[in-house]
């Protein structure tokens, strides 16, 4: 980065977040596709082969039992690689954006994989965690309300009491605090993978600091994921649209003959679209949330002051920590022939806290002393 760092506001961030994004775009595109390609590869085949099954075994009981196979399957096997795809993919954007972003560094695709495979579990389990807290916990105390509910309801109805109009407010409510809920942890821990990626922490720390970070600004975050959201839906529509009408314009494919066949093409073309629109989106969440990240530090920690010492060899930079688990997840990529889709090594560790200017000077203190002495 070329421009000296400094607190920034939204908007800043914004034409930063587009700035990166625009300059290595196909890069970036190139990382995010893959968790698309993931899931939307293996959602295609089941969908056809359902209607393959479909065609063969007819709407009787048998057809919905092969659905339900189905279905199994997608969530036995789609979920698990979606996910553990998602986390690397995430945390390979988040490297990605930061070495953009403090050296103006090169990447390539499988440089950023690469350096996100060598801590593949932290991330999946970062990845697990974060949704756990922020969407799984919400659903299963909404499923234990409503089973409490429908016991409470069943015993006041059988003694004669009119109980609909309270069960809808106490419904409105519960669904509102959760959402609530959800909401603010997700703004809570926006900044985990960020903070994981670049100081190297643990999934523990990584939360905690991404709480202690976001302090100040769940606000900016928020209007950052509103943003996003009506892009990503624009470009839904700016797919789905186009493809329906282009569909609905093919002759006999109205017909009850093609009625399974064009219900599946809508649901290919439907899923595609999200999932494409997804990966179109998803690079400028991860890189507005680095930057977000290093204004966060810049603003409570004075990052920008003890990088600018940094980089004029005021200061020494803190020493990278020996891991406990070194050790890659699973067996390492191979090596390509060319040297240059390696990832390169960072000019300078970065410290996870500003604290080396003061160590500095308390270390500097004594010695002076000792000499005057």
């Amino acid at each position: 980065m070329d421009e000296p760092l400094h607190p920034s506001t939204l908007s800043e961030i914004l034409d930063r977040t587009v700035q990166i994004y625009r300059g290595r775009f196909l890069v970036f595109l190139g990382i995010a596709a893959l968790p698309t390609a993931a899931v939307l590869v293996p959602i295609c085949g089941l969908v056809l082969l359902g209607v393959w099954l479909g065609a063969r075994a007819g709407v009787g009981v048998q057809g919905g039992f092969l659905s339900g196979l189905l279905v199994l399957a997608a969530a036995l096997f789609v979920a698990p690689v979606w996910a553990a795809v998602t986390a690397l993919a995430t945390a390979a954007m988040n490297g990605a954006a930061s070495r953009c972003y403090i050296a103006s560094e090169r990447i390539t695709i499988r440089g950023a994989y690469k350096e996100a495979w060598r801590r593949g579990w932290r991330y999946v389990g970062l990845y697990l965690l974060e949704g756990i807290l922020i969407w799984a916990a919400p659903i299963l105390v909404w499923f234990l309300l409503a089973a409490g509910a429908a016991g409470v309801t069943a015993a006041l109805r059988g003694a004669g009491m009119d109980v609909d109009a309270l069960l809808g407010i106490a419904a409105f409510l519960a669904a509102a605090s959760l959402l609530a809920y959800a909401l603010w942890m997700l703004l809570r821990l926006s900044l985990a993978f960020a903070a994981c990626v670049v100081e190297a922490s643990g999934v523990t720390a990584a939360l905690k600091r991404s709480a202690a970070l976001s302090k100040g600004t769940k606000g900016r975050i928020f209007l950052l994921y509103l943003l996003g959201s009506v892009l990503n839906y624009l470009l839904m529509l700016a797919v789905t649209i186009p493809m329906t009408m282009v569909l609905a314009l093919i002759p006999g494919i109205g017909s009850p003959q093609h009625a399974q066949t064009l219900g599946a093409i809508m649901l290919i073309v439907v899923y595609g679209t999200a999932l494409a629109a997804q990966a179109f989106t998803r690079p400028v969440y991860a890189i507005a949330l680095v930057l977000f990240y290093y204004d966060q530090r810049i603003r409570q920690e004075g990052f920008d002051i003890e990088w600018m010492m940094q980089r004029a060899g005021l200061v020494a930079p803190a020493p990278a920590q020996p891991e406990a688990q070194a050790e890659p997840w699973l067996p390492s990529i191979p090596r390509a022939g060319s040297a240059a889709n390696a990832w390169p090594e960072p000019a300078l560790a970065l410290p996870p806290r500003a604290e080396s200017v003061e160590s500095h000077a308390a270390e500097a203190a004594p010695a002076a002393s000792g000499e005057t002495g």
